[in-house]
């Protein structure tokens, strides 16, 4: 089966993206499409997922947006890579934990890569460096088509996570590949997240473990 990479140039606003988005889930569950990984970066805000609390609000000097997807709030921003995975479950697992671990294991295996040990934290989705945050993801499925998907930290303003209480996690930290000392391009990144992707979806969805 063949999966479409798209790669959208400069920043996108969040309200189109969620348009294409939407658009996409129908062709896909309707077999108009294959599957699309989404690759784009949006300008400083933040997003509200079903499970934010009001203390994860602090002072955000950025717009918030309701996103229709799992998890709490998070920050999206220039230097973080957002890929958005269109993906009908049906023709893989019918497993939405496995495809959670899929997503994981997808940021994971990217930041190997570059020499950076990306782990996860029992009880806490996400992917982590140390016990900082460097990955997040979110995941909404209908009719077992998926939407939304992972952020990476490559380059964003790290400051503009302590507006927020990020994904509910107050106590630990964020990080990004570049406050590690790896000094990569969002290219090089996509590169590795395109190869990775096409490794570990025959792995992880047509295998349960």
């Amino acid at each position: 089966m063949i999966i479409e990479y798209r790669i959208s140039p400069g920043l996108t606003a969040y309200e189109e993206s969620l348009r294409s988005m939407a658009e996409c889930v129908v062709q896909v569950q309707k077999g108009m499409h294959s599957g699309l990984v989404w690759f784009l970066e949006y300008p400083p805000l933040y997003t509200k997922g079903v499970g934010t609390q009001p203390q994860d609000l602090l002072s955000p000097p950025f717009p918030i947006y309701e996103a229709p997807r799992g998890g709490r709030i998070t920050y999206h921003g220039p230097g973080q890579r957002v890929a958005y995975v269109i993906l009908n479950l049906a023709q893989y697992q019918r497993d939405v934990k496995l495809y959670v671990h899929f997503l994981e294991e997808w940021m994971i295996e990217t930041l190997r890569y570059f020499k950076v040990e990306g782990v996860r934290h029992g009880g806490r989705i996400g992917v982590w460096v140390g016990n900082k945050k460097i990955g997040a993801l979110g995941v909404k499925t209908q009719r077992w088509v998926t939407s939304h998907g992972i952020s990476l930290n490559v380059n964003p303003d790290l400051s503009h996570y302590a507006h927020i209480n990020p994904c509910g996690l107050e106590a630990y930290g964020v990080t990004s590949l570049h406050d590690l000392g790896i000094h990569v391009s969002m290219e090089e990144v996509d590169l590795v997240l395109k190869k990775t992707f096409g490794t570990l979806l025959q792995k992880f969805m047509m295998e349960k473990e």
